[in-house]
């Protein structure tokens, strides 16, 4: 009788340690991509924010004239708020496929 409930109890802890092996491929696969999606547009937030950067040096330096700089600046902001729209959409995408 000890035998078989010590059977019992490897046998349970076996199927909850398992878990996360026996979890269907394609939500790991959601989750992994989700990750990438999310860790592609950090990158792109960054770059944007280098291309503000130097447009804001450029025309403190005198390289752009103000109307340059104002239809430059203008344009980086409107790109840098698609590029945040769309991390935050990610992100939130990226937790749902974590749990």
């Amino acid at each position: 009788m000890q035998y078989v409930l010590v059977g019992v109890v490897v046998l349970a802890i076996a199927w909850f340690v398992t878990a996360p092996l026996r979890r269907p491929r394609e939500q790991a696969d959601e989750g992994e991509r989700q990750a990438a999606r999310v860790t592609e547009l950090e990158l792109r937030k960054e770059a944007k924010y280098r291309e503000i950067r130097d447009a804001q040096l450029d025309h403190a330096s005198g390289k752009l004239t103000d109307d340059d700089f104002r239809g430059l600046d203008a344009e980086l902001r409107r790109e840098a708020v698609t590029i945040l729209a769309e991390l935050d959409r990610a992100q939130v995408r990226a937790r749902r496929a974590e749990s």
